[in-house]
């Protein structure tokens, strides 16, 4: 009864896995081929950034099994990071003003 229960677990095909594992392959290879066409500016990093999220939900979703997780767990693991991204975003605007307002009311310095 005890080796029933332990794998009484939801078991995934292996298909989804090779699928997930080729979409990674393919999102890399774009991500290779924006430095390889030689694209530049924002668009650069638009698109690098972009494929680096696709893959990291990928990763996260299916190889961390949170595609089947309750939505008290997924929103305890993934709005932490979110919240840190933009308080680091509200620093660095803050950070910004602060050295605004010295230049503006100490001079450029010595």
């Amino acid at each position: 009864m005890a080796q029933e229960q332990a794998h009484s677990g939801q078991q995934h095909p292996l298909k989804l896995y090779m699928v997930v594992w080729g979409l990674l392959f393919v999102l890399s290879t774009f991500s290779y081929l924006v430095d390889y066409l030689g694209i530049q500016s924002y668009l650069r990093w638009s698109l690098i950034l972009l494929f680096m999220v696709l893959k990291a939900g990928l990763i996260v979703a299916i190889f961390m099994h949170m595609a089947w997780e309750r939505l008290a767990l997924i929103c305890a693991i993934l709005f932490p990071p979110v919240f840190v991204l933009v308080f680091t975003a509200l620093m660095v605007s803050e950070s910004h003003y602060t050295a605004l307002t010295r230049l503006t009311f100490f001079g450029a310095g010595p």
